[in-house]
């Protein structure tokens, strides 16, 4: 099956939504760029590209982060050094709000994943690999809720309650 056939017929993606699929039903679609949306094991074949790509981009990202947080002696080696996303990073930490921090950087990492995607090829692989990364942000982004989040503080502090 042709990746153009591949990308044209997932389902649509929309940050802050529901991710419409499971990692799994990716994975059997597209199982060389399942590793791009979380999934065990490397990317191989065409994908192996885009997850070069992607890894010096995320790492670009993520020396911003450090950099915003005052710990720039952290920063690993990128083959970029894109201002943009720095500034996009740095304006994120703005934000007094760690819930909508995070979110806003989600959006960062959503908006990078776009670079994947060749110009000339808008169906082809490097779509495929945006819509991996895309995919896993929304998956990730599923798992947060208010009652999960507080289950986690309940059974973090339980174990430290003191007892008289």
């Amino acid at each position: 099956m042709s990746i153009d056939y591949i990308v044209s017929s997932l389902p649509a993606l929309a940050f802050g939504q529901s991710a419409p699929m499971s990692l799994d039903a990716f994975a059997e679609a597209a199982p060389a760029f399942a590793a791009l949306a979380g999934a065990p094991g490397g990317a191989c074949g065409p994908a192996a590209k885009y997850a070069a790509k992607w890894a010096d981009l995320e790492t670009q990202l993520r020396n911003a982060m450090a950099a915003a947080r005052g710990g720039e002696r952290f920063a690993r080696p990128a083959d970029g050094c894109s201002v943009f996303w720095r500034s996009r990073v740095a304006a994120c930490f703005q934000e007094q709000d760690p819930l909508r921090r995070d979110e806003m950087l989600d959006r960062v990492w959503w908006d990078a994943a776009e670079e994947l995607t060749d110009v000339a090829s808008p169906l082809g692989p490097g779509a495929l690999s945006t819509y991996a990364v895309r995919l896993g942000i929304a998956l990730r982004r599923s798992r947060i809720s208010e009652a999960a989040g507080n289950s986690a503080f309940e059974k973090l502090t339980a174990s430290s309650k003191l007892k008289f």
